[in-house]
C-alpha cells in the first residue's frame, strides 16, 4: 500500500524542518518545497532567500527527503505586493503576511503540491485544525506566545481540509528540543522577523523606492504645526518613533499625558496631506470603541451569528471582548466595551469564539 504523500513548505527555519520530521515519523511520504517569493534585490544584505534555501536543503538532507525550489515571485508581486503598495498609497497600513498566506502559501503552493501528487500540504505554523460534523475549524496554537491564527484567519474549508499543522499542539521550546535531538543544522537559527520581502531593512528606505515622498505638516490636537512629515504613507496610527518632533514640549498638562509625554500618530488626513499627533499613550484620539471592517473572510464559509465574541485588531494583542453586529455582504461591525488602542485601517480584525478562530476582515474605519 502506497504511503500518503505530504508536501511541506520548507522555509529554512527550524519550525518547518521539525514539521517535516514529525510527519516522516508518522509514516507519511514527505517532500519539501522551498518557496521563493521575492527576487527584486536578491543580492542585497537584507534579502536572505539564498541563505534560507541552503538551510532548507541542509535540513532536507539530514531528514532524508527531497526538496524542490519553486519560484512564486511573479504570483507574489501580482497578488500580494501590488495590493500592499495600493493600501499604503491610500494611507492605510496593510498586513502582507495575511495576504501572503491566503494567496501564496495556501493557493499557489497548495495548487503546485496537488500537481505533484500530494494529498495534503503542511506548514510550520502554530495553529490547529479540528474536524467537527464534516466542517473544519481553525484553532489557536497551544503555545499562546506563538499562536499564528491571526495570520491564517482567511483560510477556507477547502484549504483547511488539505493542510496539516503538526506544531499546533507543541510549544516552541519543545520544537527546538526536537530539532537539536535529531541533529538539524538550523536547530538554533533565529526566528525571522518583519515582512517577508522587506526583512530587516529600514522600512522607510524600502517604501521610498516605490512610493513618492509628499511632505506636509504635522499638527497637534490644537491645530498648530509642530513639524513636517515625509509623506503620509510612511506613518501608521500609534507610531511613536521616527516622528522628528521629540524636542517639542507642550506647556501644561495635555489630555492623556504631561509635558514630557511622548508623541503618537493619531490621524492621517489624506485630503489635506496632514499628519495629526497627540501626546500620551492614553490620549482619547488613540482610543476606539467601534470599528467597521470589509473584505470579510469566514472560516466556516458564512458569517457567525451576531453576538458576543472576542477579537484582535493587531497581532500579539490579547483577545478583547466585543459584540458582532449583523454582517451585510462582506462587511461587519464590532463594538468594544473597553476602548481599543490605535485601531488601524488596513490591519485585520480577527474574530474568536474561545480557542476557535472564526475569520475576520480588513479594518475600514474606527470610531
Amino acid at each position: 500500500m502506497s504511503r500518503k504523500r505530504v508536501v511541506v513548505g520548507l522555509s529554512g527555519g527550524v519550525d518547518s524542518a521539525v514539521t517535516a520530521h514529525l510527519l516522516k515519523a508518522r509514516g507519511f511520504e514527505v517532500v519539501g518545497i522551498f518557496m521563493k517569493n521575492w527576487e527584486d534585490d536578491d543580492d542585497s544584505e537584507y534579502c536572505s532567500s539564498n541563505e534560507d534555501f541552503v538551510d532548507a536543503a541542509s535540513a532536507a538532507d539530514v531528514l532524508g527527503i527531497e526538496i524542490e525550489h519553486v519560484n512564486f515571485a511573479a504570483e507574489y508581486k501580482d497578488r500580494v505586493f501590488a495590493e500592499f503598495l495600493r493600501e499604503y498609497q491610500a494611507g492605510r497600513t496593510p498586513n502582507p503576511d495575511v495576504l501572503c498566506n491566503a494567496e501564496i502559501k495556501f493557493k499557489a503552493f497548495l495548487d503546485h503540491a496537488l500537481r505533484l501528487g500530494a494529498e495534503q500540504i503542511a506548514t510550520g505554523h502554530y495553529v490547529r485544525v479540528r474536524e467537527r460534523d464534516g466542517r473544519f475549524e481553525l484553532l489557536k496554537g497551544l503555545d499562546e506566545t506563538k499562536d499564528q491564527s491571526y495570520f491564517l484567519h482567511r483560510l477556507n474549508q477547502a484549504q483547511l481540509s488539505k493542510t496539516l499543522f503538526p506544531l499546533g499542539a507543541l510549544r516552541k521550546s519543545e520544537v527546538r528540543r526536537i530539532a537539536q535531538e535529531i541533529g538539524l543544522p538550523n536547530a538554533k537559527k533565529k526566528d525571522s522577523t518583519g515582512i517577508c520581502f522587506i526583512g530587516e531593512r529600514p522600512f522607510r528606505d524600502f517604501l521610498n523606492r516605490y512610493i513618492g515622498k509628499e511632505p506636509g505638516p504635522i499638527r497637534d490636537e490644537r491645530g498648530r504645526v509642530i513639524g513636517q512629515h515625509q509623506g503620509l504613507s510612511f506613518y501608521t496610527l500609534g507610531q511613536r518613533q521616527g516622528l522628528g518632533i521629540g524636542g517639542v514640549r507642550e506647556r501644561g498638562a495635555q489630555r492623556g499625558g504631561g509635558e514630557h509625554a511622548p508623541w503618537f500618530v493619531a490621524r492621517k488626513d489624506m485630503e489635506n496631506n496632514t499628519l495629526w499627533v497627540v501626546q500620551g499613550h492614553e490620549h482619547p484620539w488613540l482610543q476606539t470603541h467601534a470599528l467597521e471592517a470589509d473584505d470579510a473572510s469566514w472560516v466556516a464559509g458564512e458569517p457567525p451569528a451576531p453576538g458576543a465574541y472576542a477579537a484582535k485588531t493587531r497581532y500579539r494583542q490579547p483577545d478583547a471582548p466585543c459584540a458582532l453586529a449583523p454582517s451585510v455582504n462582506d462587511e461587519f461591525g464590532l463594538d468594544f466595551p473597553q476602548p481599543q488602542w490605535a485601531v488601524t485601517p488596513g490591519q485585520s480584525a480577527v474574530l474568536y469564539d474561545g480557542e476557535v478562530c472564526l475569520g475576520g476582515g480588513v479594518i475600514a474605519a474606527a470610531n
